[in-house]
């Protein structure tokens, strides 16, 4: 996986969630996307697999899938990178 798709999975962040005077360079590679990290909710996870799947083709079955590629954007990318068409 490389750093550029980390680069571009930040953008799609910023851009799926319309975060305004974020630049990707704000976001943590490795912080969690929820709680703590970016606080992000129920209602970005759902924002942020419509996006993967129009950008990437990349679809998240479930709950338990989605626990797992929202961790942190190195997780989501590195899912992406996997799964994408």
């Amino acid at each position: 996986m490389s750093e550029e798709l980390i680069e571009q999975v930040k953008q799609l962040i910023i851009d799926a969630l319309r975060i305004e005077g974020m630049a990707p360079a704000d976001i943590e590679s490795d912080a969690p996307l929820f709680g703590e990290g970016l606080g992000l909710d129920s209602i970005d996870a759902l924002q942020l697999v419509v996006a993967m799947e129009k950008s990437y083709g990349v679809v998240v079955p479930d709950a338990a899938t989605g626990t797992k590629v929202f961790q942190s954007v190195r997780s989501m990318a590195a899912y992406i990178a996997e799964n994408r068409k």
